[in-house]
């Protein structure tokens, strides 16, 4: 990876993918900022990342809160004084039903996985661009190629993505402003204990299809040299991003196997 002197800030970093991504970044020795709710098990990210030869500042932040989501930006370009890269891979799923749901799940599922993405890009672009650029990777779904049950708010969170940030990338490209998607399908990381029940509650349990996924550490190697090499967008998983050609090119049988899959 030609990563010298980068400053990379992770969203999403107490676990999971985001945790993985950031032990495979300390060890070429990047300046790290590391993000998530949990303070705690952010900061013994943190440690590991400094073992492994990083300098790491961790931003512990609830991404639910968006009216101080400028404030948490310009800390984490302060840190060291730019990013570089930003990826922002934070999101919360969801197991329910549309007419079963709170309407508070929604508004958080969407402040959480498109509306913090979003503000955070744009505080950080003038930045980006003043210090000659820089590459913003989001952390979408292959729920944001295709509808899917039980997760209605996740899948249209993730298909918002797509619009905002392919938009960003048209628009700031000149200013050498690159877009990575990372489109994950199953990779087995906590998401699924994590996702929101119709009233809100924890799902709590980890589902077979995420049991069955690829290993976050997989996953990583592949999204830090897609993001390395600013590819516009990288598909992440096993034989379930089959998933997204059928849905390309046979739409309607794409729709009929949705119906049929198990959510869980």
């Amino acid at each position: 990876m030609v990563i010298d002197n980068k400053t990379i800030w992770i969203t999403g970093a107490s676990s999971g993918i985001g945790e993985a991504c950031a032990y495979l970044y300390a060890r070429e020795g990047v300046d790290l900022i590391l993000t998530a709710t949990r303070a705690d098990r952010l900061a013994e990210v943190q440690a590991e990342c400094i073992r492994l030869g990083a300098q790491c500042v961790i931003l512990p932040y609830d991404l639910t809160d968006l009216a101080h989501i400028d404030e948490l930006t310009d800390k984490a370009i302060a840190a060291f004084g730019k990013i570089d890269i930003a990826f922002l891979n934070a999101g919360i799923s969801q197991r329910s039903k549309i007419l079963e749901t709170d309407g508070k799940v929604d508004e958080k599922i969407m402040a959480v996985n498109f509306f913090a993405p979003v503000k955070i890009s744009r505080r950080l672009l003038p930045d980006m661009i003043k210090k000659g650029g820089g590459t913003i990777a989001v952390t979408t779904s292959i729920s944001g190629k295709f509808g899917f049950p039980l997760r209605s708010a996740y899948a249209s969170s993730k298909f918002a993505l797509y619009g905002f940030f392919e938009t960003l990338h048209a628009e700031y490209y000149d200013q050498n402003i690159r877009v990575v998607m990372v489109c994950p399908g199953r990779v087995k990381t906590n998401i699924s204990y994590n996702a929101l029940e119709a009233d809100g509650r924890k799902h709590g349990q980890m589902d077979d299809g995420q049991n069955s996924g690829i290993s976050a550490e997989k996953a990583a190697k592949k999204i830090v040299k897609a993001i390395d090499k600013q590819k516009p967008e990288v598909l992440v998983g096993g034989k379930e991003l089959l998933m997204v050609y059928i849905k390309r090119f046979f739409p309607g049988l794409a729709r009929k196997m949705v119906r049929k899959i198990k959510a869980t």
